[in-house]
């Protein structure tokens, strides 16, 4: 066991190498992503076993850490998305059911796939993504293996090379890791993009449960510098928006003139707040 402990552990340190060497791939798609989403785009995750597991984990996290709308946000799993959690292996070779997928969606010009297989040669993602292309879509492709058909025919192609798996064969392992922190930091860079990341605080969360409505108090209370209490009557004046009582809070605003200055700072809560101080 200590010997398979250590390769599991190599294995996993090489999948987040990875994921650094190819960071700048990474960077420069986020920035594309922001842009499709300021444009009133839609991001539509796709793939198939283990890997559209991480995809769709990656999407379903979207609206709660950065007040997305998830309206505009879409999970295409190989053999249907009523029971994800069950992996069915033989959806992930029907290419006729990728192709199939994306033609619902219709015209994708002003959309983003993310699309993801650890092999790159996955049928039904490979056709996904292929079909999403010809629609218009700019589409992401991430692998682990150089010259794969979906890398060969993504717009912005990231290659994660995690090196072999410590149990082979089992692509949840180190690819499953690097896909992950792949999706994480794409995703989370978009926000970033977007102007929802403010100090390493989500400054565009959606406060719909108790610990939300705590964490942003929290973030209201140290960015404006008041006390949590101040923070909770921000929140309540602004609607349990982040932003908006933030500016409230610091700048002595109303609900109506804070989301004038975040208007003109595009959502930006720092450049809002640059904006307040200058006047």
């Amino acid at each position: 066991m200590p010997l398979f402990a250590d390769a599991l552990l190599a294995s996993y340190r090489r999948a987040i190498e990875s994921v650094a060497a190819a960071s700048s791939d990474i960077r420069s798609a986020a920035l594309r992503l922001a842009a499709i989403w300021r444009a009133g785009g839609r991001l539509i995750y796709v793939g198939a076993g283990s890997s559209g597991l991480a995809a769709a984990e990656d999407a379903a996290e979207l609206p709660g850490t950065f007040g997305l709308d998830d309206n505009r946000i879409a999970i295409v799993l190989a053999g249907g998305t009523a029971e994800p959690f069950r992996i069915n292996a033989f959806a992930e070779d029907d290419a006729a059911a990728g192709e199939q997928a994306m033609s619902a969606f219709g015209d994708l010009a002003r959309d983003a796939v993310i699309a993801v297989s650890a092999s790159g040669s996955t049928p039904f993602t490979v056709a996904a993504a292929t079909g999403a292309r010809h629609r218009g879509a700019f589409v992401i492709g991430i692998a682990h293996r150089p010259d794969s058909p979906l890398l060969s025919g993504a717009d912005a192609p990231i290659l994660l090379e995690s090196g072999e798996e410590a149990l082979r064969g089992s692509t949840r392992l180190a690819a499953g890791t690097a896909q992950k922190a792949a999706l994480g930091m794409l995703s989370s860079l978009m926000g970033f993009e977007l102007g929802h990341v403010h100090q390493g605080l989500m400054v565009n969360l959606k406060a719909d449960n108790a610990k939300l409505r705590d964490r942003a108090r929290g973030i209201v209370a140290m960015i404006a510098g008041i006390s949590a209490a101040e923070a909770e009557a921000a929140l309540r004046e602004a609607g349990g928006q982040v932003k908006p009582a933030i500016l409230i809070a610091r700048g002595g605003v109303s609900m109506s003139e804070a989301v004038g200055w975040l208007a003109a700072a595009d959502g930006r809560i720092d450049h809002a707040l640059h904006l307040l101080r200058t006047v």
